[in-house]
């Protein structure tokens, strides 16, 4: 679950530089919706694993 979420932080991370760059806005919106969603989908995943004492 860990590597899916830091696929999807990757994919939101490059749709972001994308949509920063002024190709457009709504790009550039659902590009920040997407990186925050995919942020707290890592954080919450890697709180789990530690908290069931598995290693990274």
């Amino acid at each position: 679950m860990l590597s899916w979420s830091l696929l999807f932080l990757i994919l939101a991370v490059v749709a972001g530089l994308l949509g920063f760059t002024a190709l457009a806005g709504t790009a550039a919106a659902i590009a920040k919706l997407l990186f925050l969603v995919f942020l707290v989908l890592l954080i919450v995943s890697a709180i789990s694993r530690a908290v069931q004492g598995k290693t990274p």
